[in-house]
């Protein structure tokens, strides 16, 4: 009985405990917060998650919910009106039990699954105390009372009044619907709004705006700052320029937010109790002077009015493949001469010339989907990418032309269309007869031929019926068509898992791919469902399926063909031109790209299993784009309701491959992080010439990130500036995709993002990889010993070598 007593008192004594540390726990911290902090959203529950209250209480900070309830982001909120004016991990979202540090060395971080999310970099640099200033601004103090650390320094989206915004910093709002985003910074001596395009597109600057109470004469501004009802534009020597008021309460103790909206408009609010109060005056002032006031290439008018030119066949083509379709002929469609564009007043003139050489010009490039020509100045502007246009207020003087297929149309410029009216009905009439009879005379002759035919021939016609049927699908080719096409398959690119492929012309000229598969085991149905998925998906950073055959126990894929070939031979074999940096992370992008639309936009998800650089293949304008997606359920396989069992290539398989665990997307991701990695360092991922330290380059990657010497990581022939940031970023999105735990890995679309600027990259774990140490001893084991097909040779079921049994996702 006394045993039972004192397991009573035990457990009540636990529960007082527990309960007692919970309420410590939630005390919300006043003004500062010391060193050795640790806490997450859990934690803070009870007091909506903030963790840190400044002494006037109008400013928070702590974890605040996104829209997606179960995620959080780690934010400098002001109370009163749930206003969010900084945050740490905008992109990058944690759960509810994920850490805020704020360690013994004076840095604080925000950690999530032992990865470091966010962090203040500042260990060992004397920070003494967190405080949290009643203007807003986060600040890590020092023991002499310096400020070594700020949020102030680090904006994101908004300033508060008192936050100087200096040459340097930048504003960028969250993307919009069409992963469009706005950038403020200071640009040539101004402050510039641009789009983020590429290149990106300015479309609003402090010094063109007429609504500046003060205009001094002096040099380039360098900083600006709220300062009650006003923004003030100082240059480098603190002298005052420029003064923008926006708004007519001169109350000198209000708090004002100035917010880079997605929708391309800085506002100006009022922070005040139980609300935020905005101001009239927005920028830019006019509606339609911003990229996205209407869709691409409609027309905005004053009230917001979306018109597409009438000129234009359609305002709803793509155009951004012209570089992929270089057989395609393509048009300059006037779309009219009073037409403006909102960057036409801030960029410079792309040549000077008249209109038949600035037509010409843009005829000539094809990564040109645009151009106004300004016929007082002779100035010639060509864009890229086009957001929405301006209507004839903004448009005078210049002739506006867009670039078409003609296969779109041309549209009637004319006044013909009521002459042509009956002809064209009587075409209709008469091609509509013609057809039903041939419909009718060819159904009657293969019924007839049907019932002749044996049981394999009605087969093979059910199959033909199907495969033509299919809407969107590319061109069938007979066997002899592509046996001709290839001059007897004399002319040999390669061979892959899935067979050889070979050069060819088509009868009209366009160069051909062949891929000849080989021992696919494969049935008619697999097949059909094979080819309409693959036929269907275009996409500029995919290899284009031109056409198919199908013709007995033949099977053949007709693809574009690659001038440049593929991404391996320019990185690992001898050349005399070497890629220079610029030429790689583009290709880099473009191949992340090429995997997301995969991964996400396809009407089935699709898992590629096989990337690697010998899959990444290069147009004639060294454009990277993925070959053999959708290809490997065409391999031979043995297969149960859950799983396939595939065979992958050594040194991009995931760690999941090799542990028995079923695949996902997360496996290319893994992939893609290896081809990255070589990219970056010109070299394979295991070389058995290299130094025991440096043989396997993932493990060697770590463990320069962990001392701090990226440099050391990058290809020693390369030439690249020292400024340049996408190096580091690329070495750590690398990182990121090569972790052990899938989870862990970003999405192919938000390696999208952190590659082009838009989400920042936070330092990858770098602890010692499992599946490193693995590959590095299964590397060594078979080094040399790695097939130029990109297959890893059958081996014994319980050997490392084989490659496990895995799932794609999807109704793969």
């Amino acid at each position: 009985m006394g045993s039972w007593r004192f397991f009573y008192l035990v457990i009540i004594f636990l529960f007082f405990l527990f309960v007692a540390e919970t309420c410590i726990a939630s005390v919300q911290n006043i003004g500062s917060l010391n060193l050795g902090f640790q806490g997450s959203q859990m934690t803070w529950i009870d007091n909506d998650g903030l963790i840190l209250v400044s002494n006037n209480s109008k400013f928070a900070f702590g974890f605040n919910p996104t829209k997606d309830v179960t995620l959080f982001l780690l934010v400098v909120i002001h109370v009163s009106s749930s206003t969010i004016v900084w945050s740490a991990n905008r992109g990058s979202p944690v759960r509810n039990s994920d850490n805020l540090m704020f360690d013994e060395t004076g840095n604080a971080y925000l950690q999530s699954g032992g990865s470091t999310i966010w962090s203040t970099n500042t260990a060992k640099k004397g920070v003494s105390v967190m405080e949290l200033i009643d203007s807003g601004n986060l600040v890590l103090v020092g023991k002499d009372g310096s400020i070594i650390w700020q949020s102030f320094s680090h904006p994101v989206d908004t300033l508060l009044s008192g936050q100087e915004f200096t040459q340097g910093m930048k504003l960028v709002s969250s993307p919009n619907n069409n992963n469009l985003s706005y950038s403020l910074e200071f640009k040539s001596g101004d402050m510039v709004i641009s789009a983020s395009f590429q290149p990106p597109q300015p479309y609003w600057a402090m010094g063109k705006d007429n609504r500046r109470t003060i205009n001094q004469v002096g040099g380039g501004v360098t900083s600006a700052i709220l300062d009650g009802n006003s923004w003030k534009i100082y240059d480098q020597r603190k002298v005052l320029l420029w003064q923008f008021i926006f708004s007519d309460n001169k109350d000198a103790n209000a708090t004002w937010v100035a917010a880079l909206g997605n929708d391309g408009y800085i506002t100006f609010s009022i922070l005040q109790d139980g609300s935020s109060a905005a101001s009239a005056t927005r920028i830019p002032q006019d509606e339609c002077s911003r990229p996205a006031s209407c869709d691409p290439y409609f027309v905005c008018y004053s009230g917001n009015k979306c018109q597409c030119p009438s000129a234009l066949p359609s305002c709803k083509f793509r155009i951004d493949s012209f570089c992929n379709k270089t057989k395609d002929p393509v048009e300059l469609v006037d779309a009219g001469d009073s037409l403006g564009y909102f960057a036409l007043g801030f960029v410079s003139p792309t040549a000077k010339t008249d209109l038949n050489g600035c037509k010409a010009s843009c005829l000539g490039n094809c990564s040109c989907a645009a151009m106004f020509f300004d016929s007082s100045s002779g100035n010639c502007f060509m864009f890229d990418q086009i957001g929405s246009l301006q209507g004839s207020a903004n448009g005078a003087g210049f002739k506006s032309y867009v670039k078409v297929s003609t296969s779109q149309g041309n549209g009637d410029n004319g006044g013909g269309g009521k002459r042509r009216l009956p002809i064209i009905i009587g075409i209709v009439i008469f091609t509509t007869f013609v057809i039903l009879g041939l419909i009718y005379g060819s159904i009657r002759y293969q019924r007839r031929k049907n019932n002749k035919l044996p049981d394999s021939a009605k087969e093979s016609s059910e199959e033909d019926n199907f495969l033509e049927g299919l809407s969107g699908m590319p061109i069938r080719f007979s066997y002899r068509e592509l046996q001709n096409a290839t001059n007897n398959f004399s002319i040999k690119l390669g061979q892959g898992g899935f067979g050889s492929v070979y050069q060819g012309v088509l009868a009209d000229g366009t160069r051909i791919a062949v891929k000849k598969l080989e021992g696919i085991g494969q049935g008619k149905k697999e097949f059909r469902a094979e080819v309409s998925i693959i036929g269907s998906i275009h996409h500029l950073h995919l290899v284009r399926l031109r056409g198919f055959c199908a013709e007995g126990t033949h099977r053949l894929l007709a693809y574009e063909y690659m001038s440049n070939g593929s991404l391996e031979k320019w990185l690992f074999k001898k050349k005399e031109f070497m890629l220079d940096w610029d030429t790689r992370f583009n290709i880099a992008v473009g191949t992340a790209k090429g995997l997301a639309y995969l991964h996400e936009d396809c009407d089935v998800k699709i898992v590629h299993c096989d990337i690697k650089p010998e899959n990444v293949l290069l147009d004639d304008h060294f454009l990277a784009k993925v070959s053999d997606f959708g290809l490997a359920k065409l391999m031979t396989r043995e297969q149960s309701h859950v799983f396939t069992t595939m065979r992958g290539t050594r040194g991009y398989l995931a760690p999941e491959w090799i542990t028995n665990y079923a695949i996902s997307e997360k496996s290319d991701v893994f992939s893609y992080g290896m081809v990255l990695l070589e990219i970056i360092g010109g070299r394979k991922n295991y070389d058995p010439s290299e130094s025991s330290e440096k043989s396997h380059f993932p493990s060697y990657a770590f463990k320069m990130m962990e001392e701090g010497k990226l440099k050391d990581l990058i290809d020693r022939n390369l030439k690249v500036e020292e400024e340049d940031e996408r190096v580091s970023t690329a070495i750590k999105v690398a990182l990121w995709c090569i972790q052990d735990d899938m989870s862990l890995r970003p999405s192919m679309a938000k390696v999208v993002q952190m590659l082009e600027g838009i989400c920042t990259v936070p330092s990858p774990p770098t602890a010692a990889q499992m599946g490193s140490r693995l590959f590095s001893s299964f590397l060594k084991s078979l080094s040399g010993d790695a097939t130029s097909s990109g297959t890893s040779a059958p081996s014994d079921c319980n050997s490392d070598a084989y490659l496990s049994a895995v799932r794609l996702s999807g109704p793969r």
